[in-house]
């Protein structure tokens, strides 16, 4: 038989006299956790937070805390009893700190010290099958797009931002028949299936093989001579920071900054046709410059 009490306390036998031999643990508040650095690991935009318990405490659960990546409030991201959590979807380029503490029912303990990690300095992702229009058709790797319909379908990037500089490329793999592709980014609830640029939901460049078009809720602005053919490589530049959108065509700013006054969570998006094919590549460091090409 086991009781609990809240001071140790014992029963010893008599000889020669029956008895029950009385149990008696005294269970108190838990000490603060330690985490394990040498464990722990930041990797693109997760960070990975392992921990051990004080020792000899009796824990019923753990709680995970982590900041906002610019040294703000904390917030709750874990409870539960387990001693390894992963946090993902959190800001590229940024410190994040955590913490965690943990309780039994006689009390909670004290916060770990914190721990510092950092993710990744630049974005790596994908286009999304998730939310890519029915008619895109993706390769295996997720790093090329083509569609099967003569309209223009919508694809949107595995990854939002809403802080800092980010900048991506594709490279036009097919290009027939002079088609108008449309490059840049959109809210997660864009129409798929018409041009980017045609909704409040997203902002783009529409282009063909001579000139291009800035597109936002369906208005069209800043004409710009120069297209794009097979082997182009078209440059997107979101910068969260200054709230701007801007563009390059090989190499070159292309047109002024397109779109400014953008505040929220961003996803990379393209519209394309059957008559197109894309390859992406992310992870690239921005450009500094946004001048206009002469």
């Amino acid at each position: 038989m086991t009781t609990v009490l809240p001071f140790p306390q014992s029963i010893q036998p008599n000889p020669g006299n029956s008895f029950v031999l009385l149990t008696v643990l005294c269970i108190v508040a838990p000490g603060p956790p330690k985490f394990l650095p040498e464990r722990c690991s930041a990797e693109y935009n997760t960070v990975t937070l392992v921990w051990a318990p004080y020792s000899d405490s009796l824990v019923d659960a753990y709680v995970l805390e982590i900041d906002d990546g610019c040294g703000g409030n904390f917030r709750e991201v874990y409870c539960g009893p387990e001693l390894i959590c992963s946090v993902d979807g959190l800001h590229f380029d940024s410190l994040y700190n955590a913490r965690v503490k943990c309780y039994n029912r006689q009390g909670e303990s004290s916060y770990s010290e914190c721990i510092c990690l950092k993710t990744a300095e630049v974005a790596w992702f994908t286009f999304d099958p998730e939310t890519a229009h029915d008619d895109i058709l993706l390769s295996e790797d997720g790093l090329t797009a083509t569609c099967n319909n003569f309209e223009e379908r919508v694809v949107l990037g595995s990854c939002g931002f809403s802080k800092g500089v980010h900048y991506w490329e594709y490279r036009v793999d097919r290009y027939d028949n002079h088609p108008d592709p449309a490059f840049g980014v959109a809210k997660l609830e864009t129409s798929k299936d018409a041009m980017l640029g045609k909704d409040d939901l997203s902002w783009s460049m529409y282009v063909d093989n001579q000139r291009s078009w800035f597109m936002h809720g369906g208005e069209h602005m800043e004409r710009t001579e120069g297209g794009i053919t097979k082997g182009t490589i078209v440059g997107v530049k979101l910068d969260l920071n200054k709230h701007t959108l801007s563009y390059y065509i090989n190499g070159q700013p292309h047109g002024p900054v397109a779109f400014d006054d953008l505040n929220g969570t961003f996803f990379p998006a393209v519209s394309i046709n059957r008559n197109v094919q894309l390859s992406l590549r992310s992870g690239i460091i921005a450009p500094e410059s946004d001048e206009e090409s002469d």
